[in-house]
């Protein structure tokens, strides 16, 4: 029997991170990761396989060579049982590893809801983490020409416009108002979409699906108030559900909705039991609701959480929460997002004060590259404290996006960022006259002093 310190069951970003963090954390510990598939995808370059990459294979994450080198084991295989009183588990192939700590990394598969009817039909695609699946989808959907994208999150969005740069005649379909519409408040996703329309994507909103029709394969899809529109080819992206199988059967407890419950260490109810990224529990950085963020971001920054407190609990190094730190990019346009939204905030209860300032992103203007930039700022309104914001811009508003995030998790106030020492040059940032992100803060600082 071969027997590790540390076993973890996964080898996407989670499981990656997970053994690099615990691996510098305790060098002298034995560290062994079981993976289904010896390539393992970047999560969040999928779409890009299906227009701005040539093929799956510019989307490899190099898993067995970053781990290689420091000295972490990896094994193609699948662990199908787990013994926690013996501190074993039983590989597909009947080999058996004993373990020290456990980290559990199965993430998550994508949504097929049962109540959809027509979703056994040929041409209906999810969009898994699965290269031989999306390779093959590629290659299937190459010769069609109608694409209907279901769902207008992230990954829905960038398929959109993916496929629209092939060539696609594409549709997308959202059951809410607006599409990104847990991400952005109404002003910034409207930009969004006008942009993406701009581009070719016919958006349908406030107006789900109810139903994919066609014989053996997909000849359209019903709408919910009736309307039939003809597809080729109909690409769930409905959202994820966490992987947890393997944990419930083995009589780690997972809760109501799905997910293997942790504590801020990301410790499962079991000793020596973590689990981290999309199949373990998470909550709010604001609210500290429950909620299902899946993100590769959030996923690693748990990961790194697991991996230095596997044998000793380091109290400060603490998962206080998911902030739900979004960006994507159409084009030259660059978008993010982070915190909660002002329309988020006003259903949790949450009193808040915005500011919104639009800007440049270089300066002068007159530079090569210049965008506008955006920035909606949103601030509890008796506290002062940063709780959310969104970016519109060039490619740098995912940094910017990040900055707000950091300041989010240091909950830093209004009057902080006020504060800020900035670096800024012509050729990458804002004016420091002019930086969107101060500019929205002295706003909101100027409606909080003399509220109406």
């Amino acid at each position: 029997m071969k027997k590790t310190d540390v076993l973890i069951i996964g080898g996407s970003a989670a499981g990656m991170v997970a053994a690099m963090s615990g691996k510098t954390s305790w060098a002298d510990k034995s560290f062994t990761l079981v993976k289904k598939q010896k390539e393992v995808m970047v999560p969040c370059g999928i779409p890009y396989i299906f227009g701005t990459l040539d093929s799956s294979q510019q989307n490899i994450m190099p898993v067995d060579n970053m781990l290689s080198k420091i000295g972490v084991d990896t094994l193609v295989n699948e662990v199908v049982s787990i013994s926690k009183n013996t501190k074993t588990v039983t590989l597909k192939d009947g080999e058996q590893i004993s373990y020290n700590k456990l980290v559990i990394a199965t993430g998550s598969t994508p949504v097929k809801p049962k109540w959809l009817k027509g979703t056994e039909l040929d041409h209906v695609f999810v969009i898994p983490k699965d290269r031989a699946y999306l390779d093959e989808m590629k290659n299937q959907i190459s010769e069609l020409k109608k694409v209907v994208v279901v769902g207008a999150g992230f990954i829905g969005v960038e398929f959109s416009d993916e496929l629209k740069k092939q060539g696609h005649d594409v549709t997308l379909i959202e059951k809410e108002t607006s599409i990104l519409y847990s991400a952005f408040d109404e002003e910034i996703a409207s930009r969004i979409a006008e942009i993406l329309e701009s581009r070719g994507v016919k958006i349908i909103t406030g107006n789900g699906i109810r139903e994919v029709v066609g014989d053996s394969k997909v000849q359209g899809v019903k709408l919910e108030n009736g309307d039939l529109l003809h597809a080729d080819a109909v690409i769930l992206s409905m959202g994820y559900e966490p992987n947890t199988k393997l944990a419930e059967d083995s009589g780690i407890y997972v809760d109501e909705s799905g997910f293997i419950a942790v504590d801020e260490y990301m410790r499962t109810h079991e000793k020596d039991v973590f689990a981290i990224g999309d199949c373990a529990q998470k909550r709010d950085f604001i609210t500290r609701k429950r909620i299902s963020t899946m993100l590769a971001s959030t996923a690693c920054a748990e990961a790194r959480v697991a991996g230095m407190n596997l044998f000793n609990i380091h109290v400060v190094k603490t998962f206080s929460g998911t902030i739900g730190i979004y960006s994507t990019a159409i084009g030259e346009y660059g978008f993010g997002t982070a915190g909660i939204t002002e329309s988020r905030a006003k259903e949790e209860d949450v009193s808040v004060v915005t500011g919104f300032f639009e800007g440049i992103d270089h300066h002068p203007g007159n530079l090569p590259g210049t965008h506008k930039q955006q920035v909606k700022l949103i601030v509890a309104k008796y506290s002062g404290v940063i709780v959310g914001g969104e970016v519109i811009g060039g490619t740098s508003a995912g940094e910017l996006t990040n900055v707000i995030g950091l300041a989010i998790q240091n909950r830093m106030s209004v009057n902080s960022l006020l504060i800020s020492q900035i670096g800024t040059h012509p050729c990458l940032t804002a004016s420091p006259a002019g930086y969107p992100l101060i500019k929205a803060a002295e706003i909101i600082a100027a409606k909080m002093k003399n509220p109406k």
